[in-house]
């Protein structure tokens, strides 16, 4: 009869293999979640001054060009 022999296995890697389907799903779930949280708060002047501004493509569409005689405050 044949005995069953145990191979001890790291947490990690059953962690691994028990993610791995789910991997394209979480990767386009938090392209979507990050890409509507920017876009509501896209109006925030600390979103637009320290995340917007410094993206390299997008970044001169976002810069404030209001001469500060027109600002509030």
């Amino acid at each position: 009869m044949a005995r069953p022999i145990y191979h001890p296995q790291p947490p990690t890697r059953v962690a691994v293999n028990t993610l791995k389907p789910w991997a394209p799903s979480i990767g386009m779930w938090s392209v979507g979640i990050g890409s509507a949280a920017l876009l509501v708060l896209s109006v925030t002047p600390l979103v637009k001054r320290e995340v917007l501004v410094k993206v390299p493509v997008l970044g001169s569409y976002f810069e404030d060009r209001t001469p500060p005689s027109d600002k509030p405050f």
